[in-house]
């Protein structure tokens, strides 16, 4: 989906003090390639939420009470049963004019909410400022963080993305260091979603098939039944297929100078090295950022928190372009371009 009149204002990572190295926890049965994760121990993810939104409205010189929608995504638990997080941000930010809503597409969900927020800002007229944060914290009971799932370890934290139709190279803006979002692209493939599933039955309320969260055990099942090459391959065509729309709604060619980095998700450094590496390499001749190691897989927020990244650390030039990727369950794949505006 083509975004050129949707710039981001300003983003923020917020990432709890304390880092969980793998021999704190005895080692994890498999190398996933992580130093370190992120672990909360005392706010909730909408709490996190919170402090992230906070963070960028300041950077952005806004208050939340000129917010007009709030998109909220997650993948695991918000800290209530039966209650709308988005809602809770909303009233914690003065936002209470804003229209929340809750994106739940699993570790793909901030790149869907982003996406939604540009679809919006596109369609109303009326709407001019949006939100989008993300935040989710992986702790017991009910989750491992090292071992709940296979090919991924999961650090704590919450991202937000302020999002407008106002060019921030403006000078009437309150912020000049804001990307253009050039656009947001996705590819799914649903056939995969029993991955998550396995055997189980459907139950009838949460954690009805184990005590805690257990992707192992599904994902096992499902490799069983299936093996593992219709993965692999839907993987790999999946990802050919979001960077070439990427590239081709970019305007960028392989190798192209103004192509400054693509940004991966933060999921296991095998899967980074033989496939995201290699078809990022092929496809774009870019250089493949990974900003993971020492935080971890951030459920929903990958996307969302490789935006921040890449205005926290000045990484782009004016005119330079970044592509910033995510995955998530079910599957989808996801891919933002955003380049550093030119002065006028």
């Amino acid at each position: 989906m083509r975004t050129d009149t949707i710039y981001v204002n300003s983003a923020a990572t917020w990432l709890p003090p304390r880092r969980q190295p793998p021999s704190e926890v005895g080692g994890t049965p498999e190398d996933t390639g992580y130093t370190m994760l992120a672990v909360s121990d005392g706010p909730s993810a909408p709490e996190m939420a919170v402090l992230a939104a906070n963070a960028a409205l300041a950077r952005a010189g806004w208050r939340g009470a000129e917010l007009d929608l709030l998109l909220h995504a997650w993948s695991y638990y918000q800290g209530h049963d039966f209650w709308s997080p988005a809602h809770y941000i909303a009233d914690q930010l003065g936002a209470h004019d804003a229209m929340p809503v809750g994106i739940q597409q699993m570790c793909n969900g901030g790149a869907a909410a982003l996406q939604s927020a540009a679809a919006h800002l596109l369609g109303d007229p009326t709407m001019t400022r949006v939100l989008v944060t993300t935040a989710d914290r992986f702790c017991p009971p009910g989750f491992d963080r090292w071992n709940s799932d296979l090919g991924v370890a999961y650090g704590d934290g919450a991202s937000a993305v302020l999002v407008s139709r106002t060019n921030p190279a403006e000078p009437a803006a309150p912020v000049p260091a804001g990307l253009r979002l050039v656009s947001v692209t996705s590819v799914s493939a649903p056939s995969l979603e029993a991955m998550h599933r396995g055997d189980d039955s459907f139950g009838a309320a949460a954690r009805a098939a184990a005590e805690s969260v257990d992707v192992r055990r599904t994902k096992r099942a499902y490799l069983r039944r299936n093996g593992s090459s219709g993965y692999r391959t839907a993987e790999r065509e999946r990802l050919e297929t979001l960077l070439g729309l990427a590239m081709k709604e970019a305007g960028a060619d392989v190798g192209s100078p103004r192509l400054r980095c693509v940004v991966l998700p933060r999921v296991h450094r095998s899967p980074l090295l033989s496939v995201f590496g290699p078809i990022v390499e092929r496809l774009t001749g870019a250089e493949a950022i990974d900003f993971g190691r020492s935080t971890g897989h951030l459920g929903a927020g990958d996307l969302t928190a490789g935006i921040a990244d890449l205005l926290d650390r000045e990484m782009l030039a004016p005119g330079e372009t970044a592509l910033v990727m995510s995955t998530g369950a079910g599957f989808t794949w996801s891919c933002a371009a955003l380049t550093a505006p030119e002065p006028a």
